[in-house]
């Protein structure tokens, strides 16, 4: 007579342990992985080496880039807000209500009804840190990122320039870290130094319980430009030179740590800025020390930060995620920042929002299961909806008179083909109504309200 006769109570429980085990053994082989956001604050699309530039050196956005995928047409809202808006929430600007504005002075801020990007990782178990510029909201303390799902959060609160005389406010500057501000007055020069070596600390001191969401969004190359005295001065480029070439070395710095945690082949990494160069700066930013050269380069794109040109929205993007994107490549599919919401939360297997997102999962994009990405369309807003882009085409309305581009022959919208495409000037104008009605803004040019 075998054992399981004599005593099977024993042997049902026997089993169930060596189910558990299996499924603790599946599950440590198939670990999600731990998610780093890399974010520079109006970095141009012709600023990184491996993006153009002739004489800034980003040896480490450039392996980076080498590592994993660069993304040649990746596009987010054309400043500040709404670019994280995207990041945060996966879902374009106009869906959130905010009431209210969310720089200094600003009442606004993420409403509860938003699922956010670090409030779903945690839900999924991650441990979720934040470093640096958050916008989305100050003045209650319900807004800000560790009452959004951040466990900690060092940084500050909107953009290193509300304070005067750039911003006409009395409100104070401060770093914050959780809910209290901590430090006011502070230096801004070695403030990516600061935001780096609190990653690296992050990271290094990242237990073995849980995976980790880090988000690191830099105060720089945002006007006014500053760089640590270690770094002043030493690129071929100047001052605007050495504050990349230290966002750079910060980009170097996490990854370092990622390797020597022994973690670098089970994070993916995500690096971007939040829109492009601030070129067309207005009168106020060009005082007290700024300079019409203290901004980037867009590159052959045209336009600039706050414009729908591509000059604006379309910034430098890089993915790495080892053993699951092919090193090396580059695309020029159309990617959406709220691809990057939905594609983190999906790699971290945690629960997308029951309301309407605008991302897509990049996954079997990104891994080579799909040679296109999931993304056909994109909407830009500004003033109202300003344009739409459909695969290969572009329409833009703000003039008053529609101006088409054929992304594919002429990337750098010089030639306006509206005159001879105008079933597909049509086309496009139909899509924007649609859109413009299911989120209740204008389109600009028309001055027709849909709701």
């Amino acid at each position: 007579m075998t054992f399981s006769r004599l005593f099977p109570q024993f042997s049902l429980v026997l089993a169930g342990a060596f189910s558990l085990i299996f499924v603790s053994i599946a599950s440590c082989d198939e670990s999600r992985p731990n998610l780093v956001i890399l974010f520079a604050d109006d970095m141009g699309y012709g600023d990184p080496a491996c993006y153009g530039h002739p004489l800034i050196r980003t040896p480490n956005i450039d392996r980076l880039a080498g590592e994993g995928i660069r993304l040649t047409s990746f596009v987010t809202g054309s400043w500040c807000v709404p670019s994280r808006t995207q990041l945060i929430t996966g879902r374009y600007m106009p869906r959130v209500k905010f009431n209210g504005g969310t720089g200094a002075d600003g009442k606004g801020g993420l409403p509860d009804s938003e699922w956010t990007l670090p409030e779903a990782l945690k839900d999924a178990g991650y441990h979720t840190h934040m470093i640096g510029k958050w916008h989305l909201g100050y003045k209650e303390k319900r807004f800000l990122p560790v009452h959004q799902g951040f466990d900690t959060w060092f940084g500050l609160p909107y953009s290193n320039d509300y304070t005067k005389p750039w911003v006409q406010t009395d409100e104070p500057l401060g770093l914050f870290r959780g809910d209290e501000m901590v430090e006011h007055p502070f230096d801004q020069d070695p403030l990516t130094t600061r935001y780096t070596e609190e990653a690296v600390k992050l990271i290094t001191e990242a237990g073995d319980d849980a995976p980790f969401f880090l988000y690191l969004a830099y105060a720089m190359p945002h006007l006014p430009i500053h760089v640590s005295d270690a770094r002043r001065g030493k690129s071929k480029a100047g001052l605007y030179g050495d504050v990349i070439e230290e966002v750079d070395w910060s980009v170097g710095e996490v990854l370092a740590a990622l390797e020597k945690k022994g973690i670098a082949d089970n994070t993916l990494v995500f690096f971007a800025s939040d829109n492009g160069p601030w070129v067309e700066a207005p009168p106020r930013m060009l005082q007290a020390g700024n300079e019409k050269w203290h901004v980037g380069s867009a590159g052959p794109l045209r336009g600039s930060k706050g414009q729908t040109y591509e000059g604006g929205p379309r910034v430098p993007a890089i993915v790495r995620w080892p053993g699951k994107i092919e090193p090396g490549r580059v695309s020029g599919e159309l990617v959406g920042m709220p691809d990057i919401y939905r594609t983190f939360i999906t790699a971290g297997g945690g629960k997308l929002p029951d309301h309407v997102i605008d991302g897509n999962d990049l996954t079997p994009f990104l891994t080579g299961k799909t040679e296109t990405s999931p993304r056909h369309d994109y909407f830009y807003f500004r003033s109202g909806l300003e344009a739409v882009r459909v695969d290969r085409w572009k329409l833009r309305t703000t003039t008053g008179e529609p101006e088409l581009f054929d992304m594919v022959t002429d990337p750098y919208e010089r030639i306006n083909r509206a005159a001879d495409q105008p079933e597909k000037v049509a086309e496009l104008r139909a899509r924007m109504e649609t859109m413009a009605a299911e989120v209740g803004v204008k389109i600009a040019g028309t001055g027709k309200e849909k709701k």
